[in-house]
């Protein structure tokens, strides 16, 4: 759709007064399908949804049965992805009343998916997207963080070098598809230490946990155990020369963005670095 309309205007007035896709598509003499892809059409022209879809109701994104209009966004991000790296990305709109904020989690297929069909605003992930059909993507570098090896005081008690290190303690490693592991093994393999393997593991948080119970030491990024480091339950053995972990904002092209996103992208999180 190359411009707006008053017939396009005309379905979303009915669609927002009945609050169904059924009942206004019979009053407007259209098919339920053929009005759902005007509606898709014209949140694509804006860059936005204009409705929340529930089963049974379309309700408009700014009212949601309130008297004031409140700013909207919506964020997906993976489910194994730091925390303290998304509360962080948050940090400069978590101080606004005006503010709703969506937050979904999940794998990036399906993130992805919905950020294609405008119902997310910004997927955060560590890595970028592959190509694929649809609208362009656009990966935004929000954060790079230095990784090192970290454990408990207990078990870092004697020191030693990064080869000492990885001879001595078992490590807890990302998966096999994570970027950091790949990254992680050719270190190692330049030290010429083959590491014991106490657990590899998707999700950030579980690593952190683990490190916590001192079955290993883990190979992640600082901020993953920032309240572990200033407690002093967890310390840093020594940074992994070479090695960070990069945080991305994906969106995609569009003709009219969230300003939401505009003082998150352009805060690029620099407090972050380590």
């Amino acid at each position: 759709m190359n411009r707006l309309n008053l017939r396009h205007l005309g379905y979303f007035r009915a669609v927002a007064h009945e609050g169904n896709l059924t009942r206004a598509a019979e009053k407007l003499g259209l098919s339920q399908s053929a009005l759902s892809v005007q509606i898709r059409a014209l949140e694509e022209r804006l860059g936005h949804a204009l409705f929340e879809r529930t089963k049974r109701t379309l309700l408009l994104t700014t009212l949601k049965g309130d008297t004031t209009a409140r700013a909207i966004l919506r964020i997906g991000a993976l489910a194994t992805l730091s925390r303290n790296f998304q509360l962080a990305f948050l940090q400069p709109l978590l101080d606004r009343a005006d503010l709703q904020l969506v937050l979904r989690s999940g794998g990036p297929a399906e993130l992805l998916a919905e950020l294609r069909a405008l119902n997310l605003d910004v997927v955060l992930m560590d890595r970028l997207p592959a190509a694929g059909p649809g609208p362009a993507m656009v990966g935004h570098r929000v954060a790079r963080q230095r990784v090192g090896l970290f454990g408990t005081p207990k078990r870092l008690r004697e020191g030693g070098s990064l080869p000492e290190l990885l001879a001595r303690h078992p490590v807890i490693v990302p998966g096999p598809e994570s970027g950091l592991r790949a990254e992680f093994e050719a270190l190692a393999n330049r030290l010429r230490v083959t590491p014991r393997i106490a657990a590899e593991v998707d999700d950030m948080a579980m690593m952190r946990l683990l490190a916590r119970q001192d079955i290993g030491l883990a190979v992640m990024p600082a901020i993953v155990v920032r309240d572990e480091l200033r407690a002093g339950t967890l310390m840093r053995a020594t940074p992994l020369s070479g090695l960070v972990e990069t945080f991305y904002a994906v969106t995609i092209a569009r003709s009219f963005p969230n300003p939401l996103l505009r003082p998150l992208l352009k805060a690029r999180s620099a407090a972050l670095e380590d």
